[in-house]
C-alpha cells in the first residue's frame, strides 16, 4: 500500500509541508518544557540543568536523521513498523514488527497521558481548590473530547492542527518575552559548587535522567513519520518536517528554559508547594507581567497541552493499521472508517489506554511515568531502528533513498550511545520503580504473545518467512498526483 498509489478505501496524500511541520511541533512542544523545567532542574540540582535540553536536542537531531532516512524511502503508514518489518524480516521473520506494534500500543499512549496529567496540573493555577477526583474527572473528559475531535477525515484535522499549532507559538512566545522583561543573569548563570563536577559519578546520574527528560520534551518529531501514506510527495516533506520542527523547538526550548532561570530562582523549582515547581511559567508570567498575564498563559498552555495530545493521538493511531492488514497483528486495527478513511480501533484502543496511563500518573508521579515510557521505547522501537538503518543499506541497496543520512554513520552512533545511556542509567533514576525489569518483561510477555499469533498464522517459525521488498519496486510517491 505505502509505496504505491493508495488502493480503493485507503490513505489519501493530503498533508504538506506546512502541516507536517505543524504536526510534528505541536506533539513535541505540548505540555512537556512547561511541566520538566523543575524536574529537569531538580535532576541536575541547578540552572546548569539547561545542559539537559542540549544534549536532548543532540540526540533527537541524531534520531531524527535516522527516521528521515527511513520515512523518505518507505512512507508507508506505521513509521517504525514499516522500517523494521522491511530490515529484519530477512532472518527472523515478523516478530520485530510485531514487537515494535505491541510496544507502541503501550509506549505512545502513555506519551499522551503525561500531556493530559501536565493539562490538569496547569489547570490547578486557574482552580486553585479543584479537588483529585475533579482533576482526574477533567482529564479523562480531555481525553474524550480529542477522540471525539479525531474522529473525522484528515482534511478537516489539519485545519484544526494548524490553529492549534499557531495557539502553541503564540503561547511559547508570549512566556519567552515575558521572562526577557525581567531577566536576571545572575539567576541563570549562578551554579552550585560542583555543577560541572564531570568526574563524580552523580553529576552522570543526574545527566543520564537530565537526558531522559530533555528527549521525552522533544518526542514528536516522527510523528509524521507514522502518517507517511497521508503525506503529500514524501521523499522531500517527510525529512524536512522532521529536521525543521527538531530545530525550531531547540531555538524555543533554549529561549524558554534560560529565560525562565532568569526569572525564578530555581530553588523555588525544588519546593512542592511552590506554584513554580508545578506551573512554572504561570509563575514567569506573574511575576513579570501580573496575575491577569498568568492566567492568559495558562490558558494558552492549556490549549498548547490538548494539541499536543491531539496530534499524538492522531500520529499513534495509524501505528497497527498496516500490522494489521499485513497480518502482523489484530486484524480488527486494519478496519478504515467507511467514510473519514481513518483507523477505527486504533484510535479507539489509544484513547482508552491514554486514560488508564492518565489515572496511573496522577495516582504516582509524572517523572516516573516519563521514564518507564522512555525505557520501553528505547528497548524495542530506537535501538532496533539503529540496526535498521544499517541493514537496510546491505540488504537493499538499491532502495530509492530521496534523503540519505548527514555524515553516515555518525549520527546513528551518536544515537545509539545516547539511548544506551538513557537506558542504562534507567534503575539508578527511578529507584524502587524497576523499569528496566517492566520493559524486559512486557517484551518477553509480547515474544510469547508473537509465538501465539504466529502459530494461529502459520507464518515463521511455523510457517515460511514472507519475504516483501515492495519499496524496491514500487512507483515512487513523489511522482504521483497529490490529492488537493
Amino acid at each position: 500500500m505505502s509505496g504505491s498509489p493508495p488502493p480503493a478505501g485507503g490513505f489519501v496524500r493530503r498533508i504538506g509541508l506546512f502541516q507536517a511541520t505543524a504536526i510534528n511541533m505541536s506533539q513535541m512542544c505540548g505540555i512537556g518544557p512547561f511541566v520538566t523545567i523543575p524536574l529537569m532542574v531538580g535532576a541536575f540540582g541547578g540552572p546548569q540543568a539547561i545542559m539537559g535540553f542540549v544534549a536532548g536536542a543532540i540526540l533527537a537531531l541524531a534520531d531524527g536523521l535516522i527516521w528521515a532516512e527511513l520515512g523518505a524511502a518507505m512512507p508507508g503508514s506505521g513509521g517504525s513498523y514499516v522500517y523494521l518489518r522491511q530490515a529484519f524480516q530477512y532472518r527472523s521473520g515478523k516478530l520485530m514488527p510485531f514487537l515494535f506494534v505491541w510496544t507502541a500500543m503501550l509506549f505512545i499512549p502513555l506519551i499522551m497521558s503525561t500531556g493530559v496529567v501536565g493539562f490538569v496540573q496547569y489547570l490547578g493555577y486557574l482552580a486553585p481548590h479543584m479537588g483529585k477526583t475533579t482533576g482526574d474527572l477533567v482529564g479523562l473528559g480531555v481525553i474524550l473530547v480529542v477522540v471525539l475531535l479525531l474522529w473525522r477525515g484528515i482534511e478537516h484535522i489539519a485545519r484544526i492542527t494548524t490553529v492549534m499549532w499557531l495557539v502553541m507559538i503564540a503561547s511559547v512566545l508570549m512566556v519567552i518575552i515575558a521572562a526577557a522583561t525581567g531577566f536576571s543573569g545572575h539567576l541563570a548563570f549562578t551554579y552550585p559548587h560542583n555543577a560541572f563536577a564531570v568526574t563524580h559519578g552523580h553529576f552522570w546520574t543526574g545527566f543520564a535522567a537530565g537526558l531522559t527528560i530533555g528527549i521525552y520534551d522533544y518526542l514528536g518529531y516522527n510523528t509524521t513519520a507514522y502518517m507517511g501514506a497521508e503525506i503529500k510527495q514524501p521523499g522531500r516533506v517527510l525529512p524536512r518536517s522532521i529536521i525543521y520542527s527538531i530545530l525550531g523547538i531547540m531555538a524555543i526550548y533554549l529561549m524558554l528554559q534560560i529565560g525562565t532561570l532568569g526569572v525564578i530562582d530555581w530553588h523555588r523549582m525544588l519546593n512542592p508547594d511552590d506554584i513554580a515547581s508545578t506551573s512554572i511559567a504561570s509563575a514567569v508570567l506573574e511575576k513579570t507581567w501580573g496575575k491577569g498575564a498568568a492566567d492568559t498563559v495558562t490558558v494558552l498552555i492549556l490549549i498548547t497541552a490538548f494539541a499536543s495530545v491531539f496530534t499524538g493521538l492522531l500520529g499513534g493511531s495509524r501505528v497497527p493499521f498496516d500490522a494489521a492488514r499485513e497480518r502482523v497483528f489484530f486484524r480488527p486495527f486494519g478496519k478504515l472508517h467507511p467514510r473519514h478513511r481513518f483507523p477505527v480501533w486504533g484510535l479507539a484502543a489509544m484513547g482508552v489506554i491514554t486514560a488508564i496511563g492518565f489515572l496511573i500518573g496522577r495516582h504516582t508521579d509524572l517523572q516516573t511515568l516519563i521514564q518507564l515510557l522512555t525505557t520501553v521505547m528505547i528497548i524495542v522501537q530506537a535501538l532496533a531502528q539503529v540496526l535498521a538503518v544499517v541493514l537496510l543499506r546491505q540488504r537493499q541497496p538499491g532502495l530509492r533513498r530521496p534523503y540519505k543520512m548527514w555524515l553516515y554513520p555518525v549520527p546513528a552512533v551518536v544515537a545509539l550511545i545516547g539511548w544506551l545511556v538513557i537506558y542504562g542509567y534507567a534503575d539508578k533514576n527511578s529507584p524502587g520503580r524497576h523499569p528496566i525489569e517492566w520493559s524486559l518483561a512486557w517484551v518477553a510477555i509480547g515474544c510469547v504473545a508473537f509465538v501465539l499469533w504466529s502459530r494461529y498464522e502459520k507464518v515463521w517459525p511455523f510457517g515460511p518467512k514472507e519475504v516483501s521488498e515492495e519499496y524496491l519496486e514500487g512507483v515512487d510517491p513523489d511522482a504521483e498526483p497529490v490529492a488537493v
